[in-house]
C-alpha cells in the first residue's frame, strides 16, 4: 500500500490514528486557486462522528494549512492539511499488541509492516486517516480546470 495516489495531481495521505495528527499533501496544483476555508469546514462538519451508532471518539477535526495557501489561494507549492489527534485512549489498545482483531485491518497491518505496525486503533489502516482525504478533496475540488 503506497501512501501517494495519482500522477498530475499527486495526494499523500500521513500520520496514524493515535499519533500527533493526521494529513495530507497536494502537489500538482497551480497557484492562484481559491481555498475556500468555510467550505473545507463544512465537509469536515459532514464528516465528523454523529449519534449512538458511530464510533464515540468524537474529534473537533481543525483544519490547520501548513504550507501552499498564502491569502486565500493556493501559492503553486505542495499544499499541506493537518488535522491533530486531540481524542485519544492509546491505552485501550495496549491488550491488542499480540492479538488480531476480527473485521479490522490488524492482519494486513502486521503483514504489511512486518509486526511493527502502530495497532493503537489501528493506526494508518484506520478510518481515522479518511480525516485527512476530507479537506484535501475540498481543495482540489475547487479546482475549475476540466477533468481535475
Amino acid at each position: 500500500m503506497s501512501d501517494t495516489f495519482g500522477t498530475l495531481l499527486k495526494l499523500t495521505i500521513f500520520g496514524e490514528s493515535h499519533g500527533r495528527a493526521i494529513g495530507a499533501v497536494l502537489t500538482g496544483l497551480p497557484a492562484g486557486l481559491p481555498v475556500d476555508m468555510d467550505r473545507l469546514e463544512q465537509d469536515m462538519d459532514r464528516r465528523r462522528a454523529k449519534g449512538r451508532i458511530s464510533t464515540q471518539r468524537h474529534e473537533p477535526d481543525q483544519v490547520q494549512v501548513l504550507s501552499g495557501v498564502f491569502e486565500g489561494r493556493t501559492a503553486g507549492t505542495a499544499v499541506t492539511l493537518m488535522i491533530e489527534n486531540k481524542v485519544q485512549r492509546s491505552a485501550d489498545y495496549d491488550q491488542l499488541k499480540y492479538r488480531l482483531r476480527p473485521g479490522h485491518a490488524d492482519l494486513a497491518a502486521f503483514a504489511r509492516y512486518n509486526g511493527c505496525q502502530d495497532y493503537r486503533g489501528g493506526g494508518h489502516f484506520s478510518g481515522r486517516i479518511t480525516a485527512g482525504l476530507v479537506p484535501a478533496d475540498g481543495t482540489a475540488a475547487q479546482d475549475p480546470r476540466p477533468g481535475l
